[in-house]
């Protein structure tokens, strides 16, 4: 169910228990051959799947798609919002569904920058609203090891802009792709202590930009092994995952 189409009343009939739904994502370059709102379309795909199954499993919000980004300004056309504005945006948000009653609040990440201040707003806000449940999920975390059964690229392959986000892309608004600027591989290792991808963290963290860590492609990854075909694949593995999780929030 969708939070803003339903009515005032119809929302104060549901029962408190259904989980609550918020995605942040972003608005930001994705290299040369993907749209702004990549991140946002993705978060938004993989919610319209996962409601598409059963719309009554849980109440999805309007999602908040200017988020924090600046380690892409560098780049053109990047939108972003300080942490803290952040934080409190969307703190404010949960402090209205929470003063509706409902009380299993789920963020929907699909943004790596988004995850340290996701988990800062989990943190703050479940230590205020006791009686909440509240996470965090990051779409390539909650299925790690069944997307790694996709990933053809070794490691690397999948980062930003990369083998994951463009077959996705393809996928949801294969026009939308700009297949001819699709370009090869770029991973800038620098400190090998810190590089990681989507699927496999580093030892440590280290703060680089996006201009740094691509090399100035604003791409890290590999976007030539992407195929609308893998796009379909790691949808269903996702949303499989994230509905497993969401009945667990009942």
């Amino acid at each position: 169910m969708r939070w803003e189409k339903l009515t005032s009343r119809e929302i104060g009939a549901l029962d408190r228990s259904i989980p609550v739904i918020l995605n942040i994502a972003a608005i930001e370059q994705h290299g040369p051959h993907l749209p702004l709102d990549t991140d946002a379309r993705i978060g938004a795909h993989f919610l319209g799947e996962f409601d598409a199954r059963d719309p009554d499993q849980a109440l999805i919000l309007p999602p908040v798609v200017v988020c924090a980004s600046e380690h892409h300004m560098d780049f053109p056309g990047t939108l972003t919002v300080r942490h803290a504005t952040l934080l409190a945006y969307v703190t404010d948000i949960l402090n209205s569904v929470a003063a509706h009653g409902f009380r299993n609040i789920l963020l929907f990440n699909s943004h790596g920058g988004n995850q340290a201040i996701g988990q800062v707003v989990v943190e703050s806000f479940g230590s205020r609203y006791r009686d909440c449940r509240i996470g965090l999920l990051t779409w390539w975390r909650i299925a790690a090891e069944r997307l790694a059964e996709v990933q053809e690229g070794g490691f690397g392959s999948v980062g930003h802009a990369c083998e994951f986000e463009t077959s996705l892309m393809l996928h949801i608004d294969e026009g939308s792709v700009r297949r001819e600027l699709i370009p090869g591989p770029s991973h800038v290792m620098t400190h090998d202590w810190a590089n990681n991808d989507l699927l496999c963290g580093g030892r440590g963290s280290l703060f680089r930009t996006m201009a740094e860590i691509s090399g100035g492609s604003g791409v890290v990854g590999d976007p030539s092994l992407a195929s609308a075909e893998k796009g379909r694949a790691i949808t269903r593995i996702v949303v499989d995952a994230l509905t497993e999780i969401v009945a667990t929030m009942k």
